[in-house]
């Protein structure tokens, strides 16, 4: 086999350093890919798939892309869940000598994507990393390098990691070769099409990890960050730093201070529930219109809509600064014209935090920093419009949103109104910002006419009329005198070319002219390009105002869209307090009522705390309201929590550490888990976690088994909620299984209602208004009929559903359910008897008696021996 070519030999030194990366190699004005590299991209690309030597034993797969164009086709392999790895020349062709040097100048992986185009503006794009020492402790880090957010928690094991990771829905998830079968668990539950990459074991040790945090952040400890107690959390720290000084080569100057969080300072919300509650997706599509987030997030602006969704999947627990934010939100929502003014100037804000980023990075444009200076613009409108509010947080946006004048001011002296993309091939900055970019320009523009003008000054100067200043490429620029008026030509003039009655000279003015003009639309693009980079490198070092600014301004978007949906949806302000009390009345389903199904929304009354009403048992039929009235009261708990204003008549709301629901029915297969064991899982979880603080939510338990068994374990669940000290959360308790009610007999913090509905002419009417007492019927069959079973099916359901109720046997004692149904009187029984044909003494006892020769004192007696039998 012959040698490969040396710029075959680069290619392959580099991809081994890249293994697991497609390989962009830049080749002239393209991105190469060769061998199994080409291979896979021709295929995910849908590009044709060529080679070199083709024919021969030394064939290579090969394929290629415009480099000028590229990003639509890195984002459709990074969303194919493939790594690409970006060669450029690093030195300039002309000057090579041999083979173009050239390196590796970024990685992009799934978790680091910056191009804006190929993300969702109000959604995060995190790169995740967790390390596990043991079930106890469980550190999880998160980094967005578009916007520069990075955080970090140390959870409570396992379940809390799976938790915090579905919350934040990472695009990829870093962990260490060791740790990988440990965690196989949460990251078979999490990941789904996410990355999961593997590490050197030794990335996550402690001490290297403390070590790249203080060197990156430039400090002596981690106590500025809070997580120095928090070894986990330090090493998933470290290993996401780590990837990211591996993978963007230097460009990560922009990354946020380490921001350390606890479970504590949140309310604590697990998959479930966030899945059940439709936070920021529904359970029938996935799709973001109605959800909750569909229905508050009114924001302008796509670090706004980050943050919103930020705020609902983390409610707050700190009842200050719950306040602080329902002070703000009930203000705004007051102030309407000043309202809808702010929302207008955020309205032309664009995404500054990943402007910033692009900026820090060295990937922004011209476009980008006059989108900037734009963005700046509002903010001297928007700091007016706070000025005049009262609330401690308008205070607040006051003091953290710096009006970077001073940078608006330097892009609008530098860039032109409307710059192009490409930065290389000038028209970006305005005349007068550069004074040789100025005289480049003029020479390019107004060449003719600074030749006519040296030629009129030469003339004058020497008297000679004829004389011309010409150009020609092969001699450039001369001055041309006929042989006769030789004698007049300065001592100056340097002879250039001899012709028959001419001879061409050249004076040091005009080398110089010809000098700047030849190279003057080279050295224009070049000039131009280098002031840009100035420019941007100048405007990255305000980095910090900016991030500030615009973080500051995400919340305040967040404010007035909360206010704007409790002014549109007549939400009020609830009272919030350190109490167990939970009292909500005229309360709506958030969702439901925005969604306007054609139905009047019924509000609803609900009232609960610790010591008389901790635990409710809802019964009535299906479709008549049972779980939106349980989902509203956990929404209406969440909204309280998260800032906003509720929708309700009133509200009065003590602190909740954490919302559980075990909502319907599902399976998980994947894991090997049936409907029923789901279902206990769930129980399960909720139990050993819920606190007296909690609010727990039960559509239905024990309805994936046998129904005495269910009963057992729905009844035992509710018993074990009252009596536990330790877990007497405040419970809504939905149940088909109507002896629950009879808990409300030994359980004297229970308490039965019921969704009120009326029969007439064998339909029902759905009342949608809960009243206290327990449901007569479930209604079952009534819900079947108008789903469109069969008149006959409904029929004899009806008949098996009174055979049931009455208890009625057949001679052989059999119920009726059973019976051959017209099939034959030879065939044998559908099933066993469902009752207990035992003799029933108390039965006996009264067909006996003759109650025609009893005397009255003898009936009592009677009673009173009956009364004792029972």
């Amino acid at each position: 086999m012959s040698q490969p070519t040396p710029m075959m030999r680069q290619y392959m030194e580099i991809k081994a350093q890249y293994p697991d990366a497609i390989l962009f190699f830049r080749l002239g004005d393209f991105y190469e890919m060769f061998m199994e590299d080409a291979v896979t991209a021709s295929r995910i690309l849908d590009i044709t798939l060529t080679s070199r030597n083709k024919g021969s034993a030394e064939e290579v797969p090969l394929c290629g892309i415009p480099y000028h164009s590229c990003q639509p086709y890195v984002a459709k392999l990074v969303e194919a869940g493939r790594k690409v790895a970006i060669c450029e020349q690093v030195e300039d062709p002309k000057v090579a000598k041999g083979i173009v040097r050239r390196e590796v100048v970024r990685v992009i992986t799934p978790g680091l994507v910056v191009d804006s185009d190929t993300l969702t503006p109000n959604e995060n794009n995190f790169l995740a990393a967790v390390s596990l020492a043991d079930k106890k402790g469980c550190g999880v880090a998160v980094l967005d390098i578009t916007t520069g957010e990075f955080r970090v928690t140390q959870a409570e094991g396992c379940d809390a990691a799976r938790s915090e990771l579905v919350s934040l829905q990472p695009r990829e998830i870093l962990v260490a070769e060791d740790q990988r079968q440990a965690l196989e668990a949460v990251l078979r539950s999490v990941s789904g099409n996410w990355l999961v990459n593997v590490v050197p074991d030794w990335v996550v040790d402690l001490e290297p990890s403390q070590q790249r945090l203080l060197d990156f952040f430039n400090c002596a400890s981690l106590d500025r960050f809070g997580c120095a107690s928090l070894p986990e959390a330090v090493r998933a720290a470290g290993a996401v730093l780590y990837y990211v000084e591996q993978t963007q080569k230097g460009m990560a100057g922009h990354i946020r201070p380490l921001v350390t969080y606890h479970s504590c300072d949140y309310m604590v919300l697990d998959n479930s529930t966030r899945r059940n509650l439709e936070l920021t997706a529904t359970l029938q599509d996935g799709g973001r219109r109605g959800s909750l987030l569909g229905v508050l997030d009114r924001t302008v602006t796509a670090m706004g809509g980050r943050k919103m969704r930020q705020w609902i999947h983390h409610p707050l627990v700190d009842l200050e600064a719950i306040k602080h934010r329902h002070e703000a939100v009930r203000e705004l929502m007051v102030e309407s014209l000043l309202r809808g003014d702010l929302r207008d100037d955020l309205d032309g804000v664009y995404d500054l935090e990943r402007l910033n980023s692009k900026i820090a990075m060295g990937n922004a444009n011209a476009k980008d920093l006059v989108a900037l200076r734009r963005s700046l613009e509002r903010l001297p409108g928007i700091l007016l419009g706070l000025n005049s509010l009262q609330s401690g947080l308008a205070c607040v946006f006051c003091q953290r949103i710096d009006p970077l004048q001073d940078v608006a001011d330097l892009i609008g002296r530098a860039l032109v109104e409307d710059p192009p993309f490409v930065l290389r091939e000038g028209g970006l900055m305005r005349d007068g910002y550069h004074p040789q970019l100025d005289e480049l320009r003029d020479i390019r523009r107004n060449g003719k006419a600074w030749i006519a003008r040296l030629e009129a000054e030469q003339r004058e100067r020497t008297g000679i009329s004829s004389l011309k200043v010409r150009f020609n490429k092969v001699f450039g620029y001369y001055i041309e005198v006929t042989r006769t008026h030789l004698g007049r030509v300065p001592e100056d003039y340097q002879r250039k070319q001899t012709l028959a009655n001419a001879e061409r000279f050249i004076t040091p003015q005009l080398k110089e002219y010809e000098e700047k003009v030849l190279g003057a639309e080279d050295r224009l693009f070049e000039l131009e390009f280098e002031l840009f980079q100035q420019l941007r490198e100048q405007i990255a070092l305000q980095g910090r105002r900016v991030q500030q600014t615009a973080e500051a301004l995400a919340e305040l978007d967040v404010i007035l869209s909360l206010a704007d949906v409790a002014h549109s949806r007549d939400y009020v302000c609830p009272t919030m307090d350190d109490s167990d009390r939970l009292v909500i009345e005229g309360g709506r389903h958030p969702v439901i009522e925005a969604m306007n199904l054609g139905e009047h929304f019924v509000p609803n009354d609900v009232e609960m705390d610790c010591r008389e009403n901790q635990i409710m048992i809802i019964t009535g039929p299906n479709m008549a309201g049972k779980s939106t009235f349980m989902r509203q009261v956990a929404l209406i708990t969440l909204m309280a929590h998260m800032g906003s204003l509720v929708p309700a008549k009133s509200a009065h709301i003590g602190l909740v550490d954490r919302i559980f629901t075990r909502v319907g029915a599902s399976d998980n297969l994947a894991q090997g888990q049936s409907t029923f064991m789901v279902e206990m899982t769930e129980a399960a979880h909720i139990l050993n976690h819920a606190t007296a603080r909690s609010l727990i939510v039960l559509d239905e338990i024990g309805r994936g088994t046998s129904t005495f068994d269910g009963i057992s374990i729905a009844w035992a669940v509710a018993e074990y909620l009252h009596d536990n000290g330790q877990v007497a959360a405040k419970t809504l308790f939905a149940t088909h299984y109507h002896e629950l009610t009879d808990l409300t007999l030994t359980c004297n913090r229970a308490i039965n209602l019921n969704i009120a509905v009326r029969e007439w002419n064998e339909q029902i009417i759905f009342l949608r208004k809960i009243v206290k007492g327990p449901a007569s019927h479930s209604y079952g069959i009534q819900v079947a009929r108008l789903a469109g079973l069969p008149d006959a099916v409904i029929s004899r359901a009806r008949e098996i559903l009174a055979n049931l109720e009455s208890g009625e046997l057949v001679g052989e004692g059999q119920p009726r359910l059973a019976r051959r149904s017209g099939h034959g009187p030879n065939l044998p029984a559908a099933q066993m008897s469902l009752f207990d044909n035992a003799a029933d003494p108390l039965r006996e006892k009264l067909a006996n008696l003759d109650i025609s020769v009893i005397s009255p004192l003898e009936g009592l007696n009677f009673l009173h021996e009956l009364q004792k039998m029972v």
